[in-house]
């Protein structure tokens, strides 16, 4: 099942359904705080880096066996929209259920009209906007050459003119980055003229790419968050209370392999068969509980009881 992934507890839409649309880690930007790890393949260039029948049979098998999913979500090892068949894939998604679509996307390519279309059955859009000045969209994303703040911006507003679903805005804020008052005074008016459902603030709490990538304290958190207004939340930790993961036991798993030995998210997902997306909620979680705990060696993150 290299293609999907989950259901695994997500912060902002309960139980997810991953569905990755291109291979590890094809993607436009290569951000400094992504939890997955630095871009190896950094590009605009949509094409069908996964087959969309491929992805869509063992979507339909996972669906015939799982029955506690609230979102199938397009997003897994990269920039999902980088796949050229993301609106076929959409489209026949709902013809196979009623479950509805997320997809989490970076918006760097909704300058394309081509994708504005694909991304219109969508039940819900969650675009990123981490800065807008040039500068700093440099300095968190490191984009591709040929991306610029300026063209994203027209595209996310673009596209929120003609989309009828949801769009919920995450802007993810590390700290002496994007968290100056000139920057978020310069995102307070771009998101304006977005006109999202909702703004979500985030900061990584999981292991970042760049180690220098760090956190916003919870008091400067609830500062902007009040800044942007009644729209704007901070996404709070996923409380799996009541709920069970696809895999069953899989916390178990990962809790066993572990108490062997320190490893790293590969270790677990290479060990235990798990997407590394599902190891990274799964490990996310278990450090919530004080079951596990992080500790860097010679550069690599190493997970231990």
């Amino acid at each position: 099942m290299s293609c999907i992934f989950g259901p695994v507890p997500s912060r902002r839409l309960g139980f997810s359904l991953g569905v990755d649309l291109v291979p590890f880690k094809v993607c436009s930007l290569d951000c400094i705080y992504c939890q997955i790890g630095k871009t190896t393949c950094k590009t605009v260039e949509r094409k069908e880096y996964v087959s969309c029948e491929k992805i869509l049979a063992e979507l339909e098998k996972v669906l015939k066996s799982s029955k506690n999913i609230d979102y199938i979500t397009l997003s897994g090892s990269g920039e999902p929209t980088l796949n050229s068949k993301t609106g076929e894939i959409i489209r026949r998604i709902k013809e196979i259920t009623s479950i509805p679509v997320a997809v989490i996307t970076n918006a760097t390519l909704l300058s394309d009209d081509m994708l504005k279309k694909d991304l219109l059955p969508a039940d819900l859009v969650m675009p990123s906007l981490d800065g807008v000045t040039q500068a700093v969209f440099e300095k968190a994303n490191r984009p591709c050459a040929s991306l610029k703040a300026e063209e994203t911006i027209k595209g996310l507003i673009d596209f929120s003119k003609v989309y009828k679903g949801k769009i919920w805005l995450e802007i993810m804020l590390v700290k002496g980055i994007n968290d100056t008052e000139a920057e978020l005074n310069a995102l307070k008016s771009v998101v304006k003229q977005i006109k999202p459902d909702k703004i979500q603030l985030n900061t990584p709490v999981r292991p970042p790419s760049e180690e220098w990538a760090k956190t916003l304290s919870a008091s400067k958190l609830a500062k902007i968050k009040d800044f942007f207004g009644d729209k704007c939340e901070i996404i709070a930790t996923f409380n799996k209370k009541g709920h069970k993961a696809y895999l069953k036991n899989v916390e178990d798993e990962i809790l066993t392999l572990i108490s062997r030995r320190p490893v790293t998210s590969d270790d677990i997902s290479s060990s235990l068969g798990l997407h590394i997306n599902e190891v990274i909620k799964y490990v996310g979680e278990l450090e919530r509980q004080k079951k596990i705990s992080l500790k860097i060696y010679q550069g690599k993150r190493y997970f231990q009881r």
